[in-house]
């Protein structure tokens, strides 16, 4: 069973990282077109700012879970590293049902706060205000199950590390 969800969270990394690539260079297309328009044509894209700075909401969530497979995230090992082994499994433990479920809490909330104003627009564009919201949602779902694989298995840093 184990092995069944590492390879199905494993797909669903692989594709964010696809979504963070793509996010990214989009962002820096549209970016690099509205200085390009600016300087050379003296023109802008009104929707430019606005969906360029949603792409990076986009690139920035999607990585948060792939960041705590890694282990990539800051750490305070000062205490960590004077405790037992055996204590540091179980802080370790700790630690992931605590990011678990202030996960369930985040996704929860973000979850409320769209429904709740849906709504409301974005300035230059006919969308809604909330798909900078939406990445929150996903990122704190897709957290959540890398929280509960690390209860079975290291981060992939330390992994690496150990070798």
């Amino acid at each position: 069973m184990r092995h069944v969800y590492s390879r199905v969270l494993d797909a669903v990394d692989r594709l964010a990282r696809w979504l963070i690539v793509g996010t990214s260079a989009l962002m820096i297309a549209i970016v690099s077109l509205q200085v390009a328009l600016r300087y050379g044509l003296n023109t802008s894209i009104d929707w430019s700012e606005e969906i360029s700075r949603l792409l990076f909401v986009w690139s920035m969530f999607l990585a948060i879970p792939l960041g705590i497979r890694e282990g990539a995230h800051v750490g305070i090992e000062l205490l960590v590293a004077h405790l037992a082994p055996h204590i540091r499994q179980v802080l370790k433990k700790g630690c992931a049902i605590g990011g678990a479920a202030l996960m369930v809490v985040v996704f929860w909330q973000a979850v409320k706060v769209a429904a709740l104003t849906w709504d409301e627009l974005m300035q230059s564009v006919n969308a809604s205000a909330n798909w900078f919201v939406v990445p929150v949602a996903i990122a704190a779902a897709h957290s959540f199950f890398h929280f509960l694989q690390l209860l079975w298995r290291e981060p992939r840093r330390a992994l690496q590390a150990a070798e």
